[in-house]
């Protein structure tokens, strides 16, 4: 019985629901200290004195750390730099005097508790010599710089066809800064050990960069730290890099020899990594019949002054559709501010808004169907690269989409749809991700009572892994789920990448069936030396805990005990298959949305959504649909709610709470459908798996924004889109 592509229930999801799961910041310890992070109210200048006498007179407050009295620190940037950096000098928290963005950790106050340490935190006085910020990305885009991170070269002739072309049009885009804010603060648990080693429950995305970080960060073996991430209520990107409340967090530890917690307010997780704000412009040449003569996509995104970040906003325009005439910049322009960072499905969520809005401008331009429009210009191969795709059924994306969603009943006049006083829009967008792999290793246990247990140091950031890679092991190995238990969130364990750009399945599910291979491997082996039966057997079927050679069996559990071992066990180093090389490798996604627009009130509600998706073998459809519902919700979020509003005379975030930083809640979340189409891909690795965290975001802000305009006839360019700009 095959294990893959069973709707099977998250095998923690009992944990969770009854509070059993334990989170970065829910550690407890006899004597455990907590922490405080006193924040900069500046945007950019220099501590000229911070007095913390008030603080330290309190009773119960143990230390208060800054710059000038706490732990040796590594001086170089290469020790900094983690598996995510960017470009440049990574953030060094209480490293000097120098301020460099608004919330920035300037001083941790450390007591006996937690309202303590936050009230004793708002007694530290800290005395600035302010300079003038700049964080305004609108105002200083003249100032933008080329990315490091360069896109594909110019193919053809652009200018020219794009003057030429029969249509052209030349349109303007921008999106607002996003935080991430998943459900769980940042938190880190430092426990000092007897020995003196660090055992640290961290919220993360990556347990051994984490664990890499504080090595040499603070001079330590890598033996004196070990990194667990059991469980993380969320992340979305904010994890992939190790946060500043970790770093603190361990030079507490380090210098009172004791267990220390720190955790982030609300309002500091917006004093970190977030999506950046983007300026895109877009230019389409087209002929009469719709076919794209000329493609030009330029994005200016915002970085910090310290760091250059780069990612890729403007490299979807010159895959997803068929051009020959293509130019793609990426600028930079660096403020006083923190350096941005991966937030699901980084850069496609941005370039593809630009993308999908101006394809939907040209097939208005034209009087075509938005679905026969991107039909015309289908695009066979990854111009990009140059290289056919491992498998794309975005055809099958489109027409299946269309029929779920009734598309052919639109009528594509804006303003022609109503239902009593509501005004009806039906818009469309497609999507596309890439589908990567990683470097990654596994080990495969499996014991005299025929148990086996699967180990990566990979981590759950809610996507379903504990369940999925269970579920890996049972179809490779032959042994029932239930039998199986997969390990992970903890930097002890065989290597793996970090968490993120939907690649855990590929990678670390490659490694996890290659061990259980292996495994079997070693017991057809055994069999073989062991009964007559199996000698000449040249392969063996495994099913239900049992080895199968023609009429012969045996149960795993009997041939271990023949092996006179408590247990066998096999690690494997698994890479991509070397049959990739000449291919490109995406998921890719049709999006059909329905909005209602209210026209006395100016409400906007998206009442219904079809995603139609196209990523290869899904390993469990019940993890897969949640993952797109999220990605789905969060669109809806980037369409309509989500900005984070600066001041940019004070350079500071105004609205840090859930309260005024507005995302999605039920009551703005209609009909969500979900379809996943049949494709089949043996090149992009042996599971056929694309992985499906971040391709259920993207496109459906276009396709939200083309719905809105298709009811009011009012084309909204500036992110998100609010009443205000449509009425």
């Amino acid at each position: 019985m095959s294990a893959i592509g069973k709707p099977l229930d998250r095998v923690d999801g009992l944990l969770k629901v009854t509070g059993q799961a334990r989170y970065a910041g829910e550690f407890p310890e006899d004597g455990l200290l907590h922490g405080s992070v006193v924040s900069s109210n500046i945007a950019k200048g220099r501590v000229i004195r911070i007095d913390a006498s008030q603080a330290l007179a309190l009773p119960g407050v143990v230390m208060v750390l800054d710059h000038l009295n706490r732990p040796k620190l590594a001086s170089y940037d290469d020790s900094y730099a983690d598996a995510d950096a960017a470009d440049g000098s990574p953030f060094r928290p209480l490293y000097n005097d120098r301020v460099l963005y608004s919330g920035q950790p300037l001083a941790l106050v450390i007591a006996d508790n937690l309202e303590l340490a936050r009230h004793a935190g708002s007694l530290v006085q800290i005395e600035y010599a302010a300079e003038p910020a700049e964080t305004d990305l609108l105002a200083l885009q003249e100032q933008a710089h080329p990315s490091p991170q360069t896109p594909p070269k110019p193919r053809g002739n652009f200018q020219a066809e794009w003057t030429g072309a029969a249509t052209s049009l030349d349109l303007h885009y921008s999106t607002p800064i996003e935080h991430h804010n998943p459900m769980e603060p940042h938190a880190s648990t430092v426990l000092y050990q007897p020995d003196g080693t660090l055992h640290i429950h961290d919220k993360t995305q990556g347990p051994q960069n984490c664990q890499a970080y504080v090595q040499k960060v603070f001079g330590l073996d890598k033996s004196q730290v070990r990194i667990f991430a059991a469980f993380v209520g969320g992340a979305f990107g904010s994890g992939l890099r190790p946060q500043y409340q970790l770093p603190l967090a361990v030079m507490a530890s380090l210098a009172l020899k004791r267990s220390v917690r720190v955790t982030l307010t609300r309002q500091q997780m917006f004093t970190f990594g977030y999506r950046p704000r983007t300026l895109q412009r877009l230019q389409l040449g087209a002929a009469a019949n719709g076919r794209l003569l000329a493609l030009g996509h330029t994005a200016i995104g915002q970085t910090s002054r310290f760091e250059d970040f780069s990612e890729h906003v403007v490299e979807w325009s010159g895959m997803l559709y068929h051009c020959d005439n293509v130019l793609l910049t990426y600028k930079l322009v660096p403020l006083d501010v923190f350096t941005p960072l991966d937030m699901r499905a980084p850069g496609a969520a941005l370039g593809v808004i630009g993308l999908e809005c101006a394809m939907d401008e040209l097939a208005c331009a034209l009087g075509i169907d938005p679905v026969q429009l991107r039909l015309i210009n289908y695009a066979e191969r990854n111009q990009n690269e140059d290289k056919p795709w491992s498998s794309k059924a975005l055809r099958e994306c489109y027409s299946e989409g269309a029929e779920r969603f009734g598309w052919s009943q639109r009528n594509p006049e804006p303003r022609s749809m109503r239902d009593g006083r509501q005004l009806i829009g039906w818009g469309m967008a497609g999507g596309v991700w890439e589908a990567l792999q990683m470097k990654a290793s596994a080990k495969a246990r499996i014991d005299h009572l025929g148990k086996l247990t699967v180990s990566s140091a990979t981590t759950d950031i809610g996507t379903g892994t504990y369940t999925v890679m269970a579920q890996i092991a049972a179809q490779a190995s032959g042994v029932p789920v239930g039998d199986v238990t997969f390990l992970l969130g903890d930097s002890s364990l065989p290597t793996a990448p970090l968490q993120g750009g939907s690649f855990t399945v590929s990678s670390v599910g490659s490694a996890v069936q290659q061990a259980c291979e292996a495994l079997n491997a070693k017991l057809l082996d055994i069999a073989r030396k062991t009964y007559p039966a199996f000698k000449d057997a040249e392969s063996a079927r495994f099913e239900n805990g049992q080895m199968h050679a023609g009429d012969q069996r045996i149960s795993l559990a009997q041939l271990v005990q023949d092996s006179g071992e408590q247990a066998l066990e096999v690690q494997v180093d698994c890479e991509p298959g070397k049959q990739r090389e000449g291919y490109a490798s995406a998921t890719h996604s049709a999006v059909f949305v329905e909005v209602r627009v209210d026209e006395d009130l100016g409400t906007i509600k998206v009442s219904r959504v079809v995603s139609a998706i196209a990523a290869g073998r899904v390993v469990n459809p019940k993890m897969a649909r949640s993952q797109i519902l999220g990605g789905v919700v969060w669109g809806i979020g980037m369409a309509l709610h989500e900005e984070t509003q600066v001041d940019h005379a004070l350079g500071r975030s105004m609205n840090h709470s859930l309260a005024e930083y507005h995302i999605p809640v039920n009551a703005d979340i209609g009909e969500i459908d979900v379809l996943f189409v049949e494709e089949h891909d043996e090149i992009v690795n042996a599971l056929g798996s694309k992985g499906v965290g971040e391709i259920g975001i993207v496109g459906v802000a276009a396709a939200v924004a083309n719905a809105v305009y298709h009811a009011t006839g009012k084309r909204v360019r500036d992110f998100p889109v609010t009443l205000d700009k449509v009425f």
